[in-house]
């Protein structure tokens, strides 16, 4: 079998932007029968060789689709530019090289259009012959819309990646993830720097989330930084960190979530703050999300070190039909910022839990303050969670 290394210039149909220092390849895998040119400008039969892409750097600048024939590995920070659209086909498979800065990210401007099907979903997976948490990035989208730690059209930057986030448009539209599944993701750029399966930067609702799940990753699984995307049938197994986790003012809506928990792994299954302490709360916005029909899990069933929700920085929030299995705490309000407590919302009814069921809960909920557990919750005992069994079937990994 012979190898071939096409490096393509301007004149190529995919060509990659000369700004960034990082270079990214990308390795394809091609098992049908194409023809190829090279930069010779000669042609030849591709019987199943492997093709390297070598760009100057790794962001893509125009449109590009990932082929469900072809087996691709990222060697880089792949970056999608803005005014480009990467198109994934069902039942692609793309994995990463070992190392923190290995990870796609896509630009405000630009969109991601991965639109995989239970049957074939699109993979995104370490390219280690034994595959842990932590083993390369995740996926990153940098959308337009609002985030509390910066206001109007001002731009927020990125802890991974130093791209920018935030804006003014609400229905800002980065793409589709559907049916995509980030295995082994989370590896730490530096102490302060993480990276998550999911990470959605100001990702406005013009964007479509469904049917995703983060697998054994180092960090938390899926994390919103502010924006107003709506997303739905989320499923994180086995986060090392926080499972999903919200900051900067997020204001969507979260429907049909399943959490499961390892014995002794990961912290929170929810940490929600309501603007990142880190930086100071510039809109005067908290996040707000309506969260419906989610299950958390711990895997030996019975209570564990963790909290089902940790709400704090004065997190807003209205949830409904939330089952919680085996947690030391199921609901936790935290007054950490006494200036923006989160327990006032409990008392004017911002922050509130309709139908919770508390299932080997050691104690169902802690709230700082003078706020009580029937001021947080109503319907205790009526919860009865996200049917995963059901949705999750055929795509998912480590829950069936």
């Amino acid at each position: 079998m012979r190898n071939k290394v096409l490096v393509f210039g301007i004149a190529a149909s995919l060509f990659f932007s000369c700004e960034r220092d990082d270079t990214a390849d990308i390795i394809i895998t091609d098992n049908s029968v194409t023809t190829v040119t090279n930069n010779t400008g000669t042609e030849g039969e591709n019987d199943g060789e492997t093709i390297v892409l070598t760009p100057a750097s790794g962001s893509i600048t125009e449109n590009l689709t990932l082929e469900a024939s072809k087996e691709y590995i990222l060697n880089g920070a792949t970056i999608v530019a803005s005014g480009a659209v990467l198109t994934i086909e069902p039942g692609t498979v793309i994995k990463a090289q070992a190392g923190p800065n290995v990870y796609l990210a896509v630009e405000q401007g630009a969109q991601i259009i991965a639109n995989g099907t239970s049957s074939n979903p699109i993979i995104f997976t370490s390219n280690s012959t034994t595959p842990s948490a932590g083993d390369w990035g995740g996926i990153i989208l940098l959308g337009r819309a609002p985030v509390n730690s910066v206001t109007g059209t001002s731009t927020a930057t990125s802890e991974i990646g130093n791209l920018p986030y935030g804006g003014n448009i609400v229905d800002d539209n980065s793409g589709v993830l559907r049916y995509v599944r980030v295995q082994y993701s989370g590896g730490a750029a530096d102490g302060q720097s993480e990276n998550n399966g999911f990470s959605f930067y100001g990702v406005g609702n013009g964007t479509t989330i469904e049917y995703i799940q983060a697998f054994e990753g180092a960090d938390d699984g899926i994390e919103f930084f502010g924006g107003t995307v709506n997303a739905s049938f989320l499923v994180v197994v086995n986060a090392e960190d926080d499972s999903i986790d919200w900051t900067e003012g997020y204001n969507g809506t979260i429907t049909d979530a399943y959490v499961l928990q390892g014995n002794g792994i990961g912290d929170e299954a929810f940490e929600c703050d309501g603007f990142n302490t880190d930086f100071t709360n510039a809109s005067g916005a908290f996040s707000n999300p309506t969260v419906t029909n989610v299950t958390i899990e711990s895997e030996s069933g019975t209570n564990d070190s963790t909290r089902g929700f940790l709400l704090r920085a004065g997190t807003q929030g209205t949830f409904s039909n939330v089952l919680i299995i085996g947690k030391n705490t199921g609901i936790s309000v935290d007054d950490d910022e006494a200036s923006t407590p989160t327990s006032s919302g409990v008392l004017d009814g911002t922050l509130r839990f309709t139908d919770v069921t508390f299932t080997n809960v050691a104690v169902n909920t802690s709230i700082d303050g003078t706020a009580t557990e029937d001021n947080l919750v109503s319907g205790v005992g009526n919860g009865t969670g996200t049917n995963v069994t059901d949705w999750g079937a055929g795509w998912t990994a480590g829950i069936n």
